[in-house]
């Protein structure tokens, strides 16, 4: 498989104990195809959808971002995703920085190709909207491009859990971190400072860093080579490590 991603770590690169002016912001994920969050090529980054998120002024380095599964994928009160917010970056430096180049999307490639979310920037004061999985066959998508580039900056982590269709059970005493049934799509401000702690600290000290399965939304149109290209995928990152 030809998508390079560099060595999946196994150990949370910051220290256990959370920091007090932490915050968590945790939403419903009802689509998971890879595109959002985008949990490849060695970095977790969100460039689209939830721009109520990542245009929060209250959204800081330090901070987590947490996506939980939902009635609409049939998983509701698990995590699909978990992220440690270390960089915010305009789409013009996201498209520019060297690091990101493999996110942006070949839309006749593989799907984790497909998927790639790096396809916002400006030339001359204009948007452009590369094709991409929120483009049109004709052209420019303008509904995604206004949702999208609300959001204003791309989250990205090195140090993030992405579970994908294994999604991570949540135990019944953190059940407060996952927005209810019927709520708002997503929450920060409500969930306690003891849930919060407790839930981020269970997470890094029973779960290991990386990608530990592929995305939920993918059944929908994933063909049998394709699903051998991901087995191919994982044996190989698998053979990075040893």
């Amino acid at each position: 498989m030809k998508n390079q991603i560099p060595v999946q770590v196994t150990q949370f690169t910051k220290s256990l104990e959370c920091d007090v002016n932490m915050k968590c912001f945790s939403y419903k994920i009802e689509h998971d195809y890879g595109l959002a969050p985008n949990p490849f090529h060695g970095y977790c980054t969100l460039a689209v959808c939830k721009s109520q998120i990542r245009a929060n002024k209250n959204l800081e380095i330090g901070d987590w971002i947490i996506g939980v599964g939902s009635q609409a994928l049939g998983n509701y009160g698990s995590v699909i995703f978990a992220m440690y917010l270390e960089e915010k970056l305009t789409f013009n430096e996201y498209w520019n920085d060297e690091r990101f180049a493999n996110k942006k999307p070949v839309v006749n490639g593989s799907l984790v190709q497909m998927y790639g979310d790096n396809f916002y920037h400006k030339e001359n004061g204009k948007w452009i909207q590369e094709d991409s999985a929120h483009s049109k066959n004709n052209g420019i998508n303008k509904d995604h491009l206004e949702r999208d580039i609300g959001g204003k900056y791309v989250l990205i982590s090195k140090n993030y859990y992405y579970f994908g269709r294994n999604s991570l059970k949540i135990p019944k005493q953190y059940m407060q971190i996952s927005p209810l049934r019927g709520a708002r799509s997503y929450q920060y401000r409500n969930i306690p400072e003891e849930v919060k702690n407790a839930f981020i600290n269970w997470l890094k000290s029973t779960q290991i860093i990386g990608i530990h399965g592929e995305p939920t939304s993918w059944d929908k149109h994933i063909s049998q080579s394709e699903n051998k290209e991901w087995d191919n995928f994982l044996q190989w990152e698998k053979s990075l490590e040893q």
